[in-house]
């Protein structure tokens, strides 16, 4: 694949005539790796054919580590106590304090709550420890450094006591419903996660949808579905500690997470998924959110340029596809047949043509009612077309300077399914 970084390094920075060789040198690849029973160092190699011969390059050592200690500082827990994770950053303490208070409002009492906080500066964090005051029910934890949301929820999970049974995640600046733990403790039932509707509101309160699911299907029991767009807020969550124990490191994928969306497709490839249609939460809206309004309607609805088409790829199809792998290596003693089948399919299409066809033909199922995704899955078709253009052209070009052909790693890697844009927008 063509690196015109690598190329440029070699030729501009190092001085070297890579002949364009170099420039058709990139390659990425997946490489599922199983648990390891010790720690231990791997080490990731690549047969290379020279001539008739092959030999092993090394291109990678992964240490493989004990996992970091759980953190939780307080007593036994009560059976049946639900761990309550919010994650927080320089939050509006408005916002933030009409949470807390919605929390200690809630009908079911049995929680505990752990705030991982992502390095909010000094005199803000103080506000919030006033916020909190002294009621033992919370548990505050202040990273070193900031990792972002995605990473913050993670470290928010690792907090979790053995003996918390249930696990809720947590926004910082929400209101919930009373009611809302309660009924879905009742609701879980059998399942191994359980989410809720949500009403969109304004910071002032001002209602702006009163269902999340205004225009689109909500489809909670299709892996494939859930994998190409996600269906599941976080806020509205409920599972078993058993999703946060195979949640656990969250992936490293490329593009940008959502702790959401990894969340749910373990719940759903390790069981079922129930829902409660009706809201238990207002999901407010603002400027300051961290993943963004999505009622903003100034952000174009769409993405050109041959940077659109390799966000499409890295951050849409390949990241999704570090998911797929992930869930194949976590959930397999939980994966029926039908959702390791979807998890196949959906890691052949960027290689099997009939993977290809089964993904691009997905958003035909909305002729039948079932277009949950909103064609979500022609981002990544267009990501998938792109990379196989690219290996078709890059083979007929001599010169670097011949083809504006790049696959290095876009910066900022903006991705976004236009269709499902326009419906967090209301247009």
């Amino acid at each position: 694949m063509p690196r015109r970084d690598l190329y440029e390094w070699l030729h501009v920075a190092k001085g070297e005539d890579p002949e364009g060789r170099s420039y058709r040198s990139g390659f990425w690849s997946t490489v599922p790796i199983p648990a390891q029973a010790d720690p231990r160092a791997l080490e990731i190699q690549a047969a290379v054919r020279v001539g008739d011969a092959e030999q092993l390059v090394p291109l990678a050592r992964i240490e493989v580590v004990e996992q970091e200690p759980r953190s939780w500082r307080g007593g036994p827990l009560v059976p049946g106590t639900i761990a309550v994770c919010m994650a927080t950053f320089q939050p509006d303490i408005g916002l933030f304090s009409g949470q807390i208070d919605s929390l200690r409002n809630q009908t079911d009492q049995l929680w505990t709550c752990l705030i991982s906080d992502d390095g909010t500066d000094e005199q803000h964090f103080q506000r919030m420890l006033e916020v909190i005051g002294e009621d033992p029910r919370f548990e505050v934890s202040r990273a070193s450094k900031r990792v972002g949301p995605y990473r913050n929820f993670e470290r928010a999970l690792r907090r979790v006591p053995a003996d918390a049974s249930l696990v809720a995640p947590c926004d910082q600046d929400d209101r919930w419903y009373p009611e809302k733990l309660e009924v879905l403790r009742e609701a879980l039932g059998e399942a191994q996660l359980v989410y809720s509707d949500q009403c969109l509101v304004s910071a002032e309160g001002e209602v702006i949808r009163k269902s999340m699911w205004e225009g689109r299907r909500n489809d909670y029991r299709n892996l494939a579905s859930l994998l190409v767009a996600n269906t599941i807020a976080g806020a509205g969550m409920l599972f078993r500690r058993q999703v946060a124990e195979l949640a656990l490191p969250f992936p490293n994928a490329p593009g940008f997470d959502f702790h959401d969306h990894w969340l749910a497709l373990v719940g759903l490839a390790s069981g079922d998924i129930a829902y409660v249609d009706r809201p238990l939460y207002d999901y407010v809206q603002h400027a300051g959110a961290v993943s963004g309004d999505v009622v903003e309607r100034d952000r174009p609805l769409s993405l050109a340029g041959s940077r659109g088409l390799r966000s499409a790829y890295f951050a849409g199809y390949l990241g999704r596809e570090v998911q797929a792998q992930a869930l194949l290596l976590r959930c397999q003693a939980t994966l029926t047949r039908r959702k390791r089948h979807a998890l196949e399919l959906f890691i052949s299409s960027a290689r099997s043509p009939i993977g290809f066809l089964w993904l691009a033909a997905r958003p035909l199922r909305r002729l039948i009612g079932r277009g949950e995704t909103l064609g979500g899955e022609f981002a990544l078709v267009r990501g998938i077309l792109w990379r196989w253009a690219l290996v078709l052209a890059v083979g007929r070009a001599q010169l670097p300077g011949d083809r504006p052909y790049d696959a290095s790693f876009p910066d900022p890697p903006r991705f976004e399914q236009p269709r499902l844009r326009r419906w967090r927008a209301g247009v």
